[in-house]
């Protein structure tokens, strides 16, 4: 199938626990920008790129898995910032799994360079990539990829 321009590509963006307290929560790690002006920065990027982003949070595990579950019936790609669940939860590691969807898994900071436990993602395997470490940006950059894998597999 060939996408026109006529046809949107949506984005199922998932912020997981502690998200909704950027600004606040460790700014030297995670940013000055609050949560608010995080999710206008993706909207906007989301629009100049021509991609219909749906944004959640949760700080439940529960929710997370029903966000992802939801997505299956909408969306052309994922983006989750797992936040600590990004460690342990193979719950999540299996939704996304399941979900079948192509899914960019995005961290804020560099987790590579931080506690050993953080270090380590359970979501990193069934995941098509990884973008750490540009703090919101980071999330700019997974719509870009979001935005390129879909057209490639269209092409």
């Amino acid at each position: 199938m060939q996408l026109t321009r006529s046809t949107q590509i949506k984005i199922c963006l998932i912020h997981g626990p502690n998200l909704n307290m950027l600004g606040y929560r460790d700014p030297d790690i995670y940013g000055k920008d609050n949560f608010e002006t995080v999710n206008k920065k993706i909207e906007a990027h989301g629009k100049s790129l021509g991609l219909e982003v749906r944004i959640q949070q949760s700080n439940i595990e529960g929710e997370i898995i029903n966000y992802i579950q939801d997505s299956i019936s909408w969306a052309d790609v994922i983006i989750i910032n797992p936040g600590a669940y990004t460690h342990y939860s193979y719950a999540i590691r299996d939704a996304i799994a399941d979900s079948r969807l192509p899914t960019i898994e995005v961290h804020l900071s560099n987790v590579h360079a931080r506690e050993e436990f953080r270090r380590h993602s359970v979501v990193s395997p069934v995941s098509t990539g990884q973008i750490v470490g540009f703090g919101p940006r980071s999330y700019l950059l997974a719509l870009e990829a979001a935005k390129n894998l879909v057209e490639e597999s269209h092409r």
